[in-house]
């Protein structure tokens, strides 16, 4: 895939990345995509979840991706973010509002392991707070939002809320 712009903002050593983009269209329409916590895609190397994530957001007519996380702490595998004496990262709750005031589609991706210290719920309600809406690909038997990474590229968008979720 082709872009006409890409970036990522990570932090000075490099174990924390805040945000990520792709953009392969000149328009304005962003999908923002909330995930666990960043992997090794950077500023211009793409991971497969971030594949993933640009086919959706193209199969939704939007012009580019942004890729924010509800721990900004980089790590392959969920055991490794739990090590972390730091996971969320200083500047995540900012990065997050900034990459979702203007999206047109801002999609929760967190899956099974959002619930740890309860940072899915703190992210939910800084949006909520703000009447950001979320949507998400669908939800697990627990109700957690699907990650993209394995499902069908056909699947839909549905509205999300922990109203309902998580007692």
């Amino acid at each position: 895939m082709e872009y006409v712009a890409t970036g990522a903002t990570i932090s000075p050593c490099q174990q924390y990345r805040y945000q990520l983009w792709r953009q392969w269209h000149p328009g304005p329409s962003t999908c923002t995509i909330i995930g666990l916590n960043p992997s090794t895609a950077d500023a211009t190397r793409d991971d497969p979840t971030i594949r993933r994530c640009v086919g959706f957001a193209q199969s939704l007519g939007c012009d580019r991706l942004i890729m924010v996380n509800l721990f900004a702490y980089r790590a392959t595998k969920p055991e490794d973010l739990r090590k972390a004496k730091v996971p969320i990262g200083q500047d995540n709750n900012q990065t997050i509002l900034s990459a979702t005031q203007t999206a047109k589609y801002v999609i929760a991706a967190w899956g099974v392991h959002g619930d740890y210290r309860g940072r899915d719920r703190q992210v939910y309600e800084l949006l909520v707070d703000r009447q950001i809406p979320l949507c998400c690909f669908g939800t697990t038997k627990y109700d957690h939002p699907r990650h993209p990474l394995y499902l069908p590229k056909t699947t839909a968008l549905q509205a999300y809320s922990m109203d309902i979720c998580h007692g």
